[in-house]
């Protein structure tokens, strides 16, 4: 069996995800598709609005046939650590292809790869944003920037596959309706997840079943939506009664960061208030709320790092194809294959994501790690 992979977090799954799960195949010819999808806990840092385990069945019902959890300490992180522990699980499951929806996917990433120079050494002569050293490095070296979300990962997943020896072919493909950020739903077939995300929170039924597949729909009517203002006391708590020198070991905080936010917390009235407070030319809104989150988990960079030495597999579903692939590649695996999780598990191993479930769990209610074994779409998944 060939498989194709797909990095993705599905906050929520819309009809642009059903259309790229379907061309993966068609593009490729792959009997298998691998989904990568992040846990709980988002590359913007923010907490998904539905749980891992009810986007991993979605997955399953629109055509993925194995899904795996993108751990905290890669899911958490900016596009070049995202996309390097993405690319990394899907390599080690034996992929022959990665698709990947972009704003151009007709950009020679290949090209702009071989003539970017590489590592943070390229960055120290600017100072601003990531998103910003990222560009200008890029516009210095190849006359292209890259200012769209999505082109940017594209190319962060060039760099991840070339790393580890192009184990994996990348097929960009084009992403279809809104921008990634508009926040409104504008068209009858495809909308943005912010767009959709905010239309949910407000109980927008009407403009959502335009973009969202009926599975989708019934999961976002009947599950508790969670957003960041859910966590905001245990946010504030959390900054208020740790210390300065506890605050600073928070991952990715940086450059007296942790002064700023215990400041800015005592009087915030809220999460979006706490941000505003907090930001400065220097960092752009989605590394604070990285940053706000990993405060929130207490997750320090030591721990961080040290769990992406060791990385994992852990299978959140598959259907009988994903069943039979899991079977063909176990041998060959390198890396822990997990299926359900123990107390040895969630002490050492998985501890970073049993504790970034189990604050979830506060404000969702369910299990998100014990007591939980994969999706099986056999299982009456409807």
């Amino acid at each position: 069996m060939r498989a194709v992979g797909v990095i993705t977090e599905y906050n929520p799954l819309h009809n642009g995800h059903v259309y790229q799960l379907q061309q993966a195949k068609a593009l490729t010819g792959a009997d298998c598709t691998v989904v990568v999808m992040s846990g709980n806990w988002l590359q913007r840092g923010e907490p998904a609005i539905l749980d891992k385990w009810t986007r991993a069945q979605l997955a399953l019902q629109t055509g993925a046939d194995l899904v795996i959890e993108l751990p905290v300490f890669y899911a958490m992180q900016p596009a070049h650590l995202f996309a390097q522990g993405g690319v990394r699980l899907l390599a080690e499951l034996g992929c022959e292809s990665l698709v990947f929806g972009a704003e151009h996917p007709d950009l020679d990433f290949s090209q702009l790869m071989a003539a970017f120079p590489s590592g943070r050494e390229a960055f120290k002569q600017f100072n601003a944003t990531y998103a910003t050293l990222f560009n200008a490095a890029l516009k210095t070296a190849t006359g292209q920037a890259l200012t769209k979300a999505n082109d940017m990962l594209g190319f962060c997943y060039y760099v991840a596959n070339q790393r580890l020896g192009a184990p994996m072919r990348l097929i960009p493909m084009q992403r279809l309706g809104s921008d990634h950020n508009d926040t409104a739903i504008q068209g009858d077939q495809f909308a943005s997840g912010t767009a959709i995300r905010q239309a949910a929170l407000a109980g927008n039924w009407d403009q959502v079943e335009r973009v969202v597949p009926a599975e989708t729909l019934a999961q976002l009517k009947s599950n508790r939506l969670v957003s960041w203002a859910d966590f905001w006391p245990h946010l504030q708590y959390q900054l208020l009664t740790t210390t300065v020198d506890r605050s600073g070991q928070y991952d990715q905080m940086a450059e007296g960061l942790e002064y700023r936010m215990q400041d800015m917390v005592q009087n915030a009235s809220n999460f979006e208030d706490f941000l505003a407070q907090v930001k400065s030319k220097r960092y752009t809104y989605t590394r604070l709320q990285r940053v706000a989150a990993a405060a929130l988990l207490q997750l320090t960079t030591t721990e961080v790092q040290t769990a992406q030495a060791r990385p994992y597999l852990r299978v959140l579903g598959f259907s009988a194809t994903g069943q039979q692939y899991l079977h063909q590649v176990k041998k060959s695996l390198t890396m822990p294959l997990y299926t359900k999780i123990n107390k040895d598990l969630r002490l050492h191993e998985l501890a970073l994501d049993y504790r970034a479930g189990r604050v979830y769990e506060l404000i969702n209610q369910q299990h998100q790690d014990l007591y939980r074994r994969p999706w099986r779409f056999t299982d009456n998944l409807g």
